[in-house]
């Protein structure tokens, strides 16, 4: 058994999630096609809060080609699972992802994405991108941090 600190409260561990969204490049996102074939992949990613006056209320975003199975997967309900971070310091976040044509993207958010990754496809036509909305995000970093692990139902964060 290992010594731990206190458990971060809750409204930490929303600033560390949303710290994390901000500077991290990759996650990972799991989508399943019709049959229930699972597909894991990790993608680059932007934490996109252009237009929202909050740091809290953005929407990941990303990038695939729309024939790889994470595009095809996406139902019309477009349910995702995302996961930021090892073993012990896990965030899960649930989601609904539309897909988007480059064209079709906010010209804010494709700079955004630009300027944070070394790539730019939105004049690709191979490629869609993915704007995914939490719905649910749950954190913690190890046993001592389950009991409080959820920090947004229902796409409201509860704190």
């Amino acid at each position: 058994m290992t010594d731990h600190e206190p458990p971060r409260p809750r409204v930490q561990r929303k600033q560390d999630v949303l710290t994390r969204l901000a500077k991290e490049e990759d996650i990972w996102v799991a989508t399943a096609s019709a049959d229930g074939e699972p597909c894991l992949v990790p993608l680059w990613f932007l934490w996109d809060v252009t237009g929202n006056d909050r740091p809290d209320a953005g929407t990941l975003l990303f990038c695939t080609k729309r024939n790889n199975p994470t595009a095809r997967n996406l139902t019309p309900k477009g349910k995702v699972r995302l996961s930021l971070g090892h073993t012990r310091d896990v965030v899960l976040i649930d989601g609904t992802a539309e897909k988007v044509e480059g064209t079709d993207l906010p010209t804010a958010s494709a700079d955004a994405f630009a300027a944070k990754l070394p790539w730019d496809p939105r004049d690709r036509t191979a490629w869609v991108y993915l704007r995914v909305t939490p719905r649910t995000v749950r954190a913690w970093n190890e046993e001592h941090e389950l009991a409080e692990r959820v920090l947004m139902r229902d796409g409201e964060w509860l704190v």
